[in-house]
């Protein structure tokens, strides 16, 4: 039952016939995991915890960095370097505070996944990156828990309900995750500040229409939004009865051909303490070298498989790019060729250096 609070807080629902009280209950009594409390993982939780949806599970082992804010609008400069996941709690709960939240400052992996999930109703993908989309996917698969998935590129960006009343699942959409570096994240290429704002307003949408049955759910269709011409799609898939999943994978960045557990590692304070002790290599693009750089040899990716012979074993080389993923595809490319190098790759990129 909902208390004297609650009703006013909820009013605008409640005088809405579709929803009512019967319907502000059953929000009320849902539990929802939201992967990531960035650009998606924002909205998704602004609009979630709004809504009145009784626990919230927010996992993320992020912190808050300024470039964060041109779109992740639950955080101020104040926020810098704290948690973003503990941040959002506490802003959150000034916004509703018959929510509860459950904090989880880790990252989310195939020792926790399962764990988690089974704990939560319905799960909502935040992530950034493919090896987190197929765990998050094949985790829900395993635990029988419907997925509503989110993702964004520059302009555009994807919603679907996935795994859902035996609807079809992330591997039926994409059965193979891409080659590495192929799709940059959004710390590699931008994204304009209100695109994850719509997205994640959209995927926060499918969990209210699930939990409280309104509307017809985005099950097997995906919709596609442009910003730009302001066009939206809905493509339409089939499950792929084909494609089991019987476990999780025992590594997803492998599995997605990320060989990040043979890849040494530096970080930017480490770099900045004994700059002499390396050489630099920036695989980004022209323009972005042009915009910002620290030096040393710039040879853009999409180039680097011709020139790798330029390069010198004289001191270890620090691989660097904007966010730290197609430093890694350059590692495992100059390694194809080059087994007199020591290479390491510079953790998290130049986003923050």
């Amino acid at each position: 039952m909902l208390s004297k609070e609650e009703k006013i807080q909820y009013n605008r629902h409640l005088i809405l016939d579709e929803i009512g009280e019967e319907g502000q209950n059953k929000l009320a009594s849902a539990k929802v995991l939201v992967i990531g409390a960035g650009g998606l993982g924002c909205p998704i939780l602004q609009y979630l915890t709004a809504a009145g949806i009784g626990t919230i599970g927010i996992i993320d082992d992020d912190e808050v960095d300024q470039t964060n804010l041109q779109r992740q609008i639950l955080y101020t400069i104040d926020d810098i370097g704290k948690s973003k996941a503990k941040v959002a709690s506490e802003k959150l709960s000034r916004l509703n505070p018959f929510v509860f939240f459950k904090v989880y400052e880790e990252k989310l992996d195939v020792d926790n996944a399962l764990g988690l999930f089974e704990a939560y109703d319905i799960i909502v993908d935040g992530s950034d990156n493919f090896p987190t989309r197929y765990l998050v996917n094949d985790a829900c698969v395993l635990t029988e828990r419907p997925l509503v998935f989110g993702s964004i590129f520059k302009f555009q960006g994807q919603v679907s309900v996935l795994n859902y009343n035996d609807g079809p699942t992330y591997r039926c959409l994409f059965p193979d995750p891409p080659a590495p570096g192929a799709v940059p994240n959004c710390s590699d290429i931008g994204v304009l500040g209100v695109l994850p704002g719509i997205i994640g307003s959209l995927q926060a949408n499918e969990v209210i229409k699930m939990i409280t049955g309104l509307g017809e759910v985005l099950r097997g269709k995906l919709l596609y939004f442009d910003t730009l011409t302001m066009q939206q799609q809905i493509l339409n898939f089939k499950k792929n009865k084909d494609i089991e999943v019987s476990k999780l994978e025992d590594d997803y960045d492998f599995f997605c051909g990320i060989n990040s557990n043979i890849i040494e590692e530096i970080s930017n304070t480490e770099l900045k303490q004994n700059p002499e002790n390396y050489q630099v290599l920036d695989v980004r693009t022209s323009k972005e070298h042009e915009n910002f750089n620290i030096g040393g040899i710039h040879i853009s990716l999409n180039t680097l498989s011709e020139r790798v012979l330029e390069l010198n074993n004289h001191k270890p080389i620090v691989v660097c790019c904007q966010s730290g993923l197609r430093s890694k595809k350059a590692i495992q490319i100059i390694t194809e060729q080059r087994k007199d190098l020591h290479l390491i790759n510079l953790k998290n990129g130049l986003s923050s250096y």
